[in-house]
């Protein structure tokens, strides 16, 4: 059995010691809106009855705005 979306994502957070503001605003980065309690969920146990499995999409988007917030903004080719 390999790690799940939600296993990344919580691996992620700790690693870069994010809190959920932070997650927040890094999904904003991309055009990504969440709320804080949508993104509770991805975090809770799995037998908890309000967890919910964080998607591809999800996963996809935190990860461009991730890079995006560690290295800033990609620039424009110009010719």
């Amino acid at each position: 059995m390999g790690l799940t979306n939600n296993d990344i994502l919580k691996k992620l957070r700790v690693a870069h010691k994010l809190r959920d503001e932070d997650i927040v605003d890094i999904l904003k980065l991309v055009d990504f809106r969440m709320s804080k309690s949508e993104l509770g969920a991805f975090f809770r146990n799995e037998n908890h009855p309000k967890y919910m499995e964080c998607g591809d999409q999800v996963l996809r988007n935190f990860l461009n705005g991730l890079v995006i917030h560690l290295r800033g903004p990609m620039e424009k080719k110009g010719k």
